[in-house]
């Protein structure tokens, strides 16, 4: 159920998604703004979005530093890269339900962006920016935390984050193997939602799929696809 109005939140979203997010804003004009997609006002959440992002990182790069005294800075930012990835962030999103509360024009209604991945990731963020704004820097410590906690205690110094196209290109090798070929082969959606649909070729003789909002996402949807197929295994990290 789609609980935002035009005019903004109404009394009743702002409380369920208080009680969501288990934070009350006092300043509940920059949650709405924090929600409003650009399609829909010039006074969007674009500008909390910048704001939440370094907000983010910063958090969470100090939680990995006290984590793992012993890591390098190197793989601490493989690290941090993979918890505050677009899928990351948008799986995050979708459990608070921040969707259902996105205030968005009748375009990017009608095209699902209430449950698009980039649109999710951008909007957790933004209600970062607001939060730090609204309540100040403890407070989104505080939220980013235990949003975040399960995936900081999930990852280890030794998981392996190399990206997929990576991992492909180098198994590929110790194979003795062609490097793989990436074509585009289709584009299609406006200029601020486009899906890339592009093929990875290995050896010339298989073909993978991939799809993205990006040509950098679908090649490497497509060579997690090729990896599955060459090494099977539970899950490879893709970058945002």
């Amino acid at each position: 159920m789609r609980v935002g109005t035009s005019a903004g939140l109404s009394d009743a979203a702002c409380s369920e998604l208080s009680h969501q997010l288990e934070y009350r804003f006092s300043n509940e004009q920059l949650l709405a703004q924090a929600l409003t997609h650009r399609s829909k006002h010039h006074e969007n959440y674009e500008r909390l979005e910048f704001l939440g992002d370094s907000v983010l990182g910063i958090i969470v790069s100090e939680a990995l530093y006290q984590r793992f005294p012993q890591v390098a800075e190197g793989k601490l930012s493989r690290m941090r890269a993979s918890l505050v990835c677009g899928r990351s962030l948008s799986e995050i999103s979708r459990s608070l339900g921040l969707g259902h509360y996105v205030l968005l024009g009748a375009g990017e209604l009608k095209s699902g962006g209430f449950d698009r991945n980039s649109i999710l990731a951008d909007l957790l963020e933004a209600v970062i920016g607001a939060m730090y704004l609204d309540g100040g820097w403890d407070q989104v410590r505080s939220f980013v935390l235990r949003i975040l906690q399960q995936k900081i205690l999930n990852i280890h110094s030794d998981t392996d984050l190399r990206d997929a196209k990576t991992r492909l290109q180098e198994w590929l090798q110790q194979q003795n193997l062609a490097l793989p070929v990436y074509r585009v082969i289709t584009t299609s959606g406006q200029d601020h939602c486009k899906e890339f649909v592009v093929v990875c070729s290995i050896d010339k003789a298989h073909d993978f799929t991939g799809r993205g909002r990006s040509r950098r996402y679908a090649e490497q949807h497509a060579a997690t696809l090729a990896l599955q197929f060459c090494i099977p295994e539970p899950a490879i990290p893709m970058s945002r």
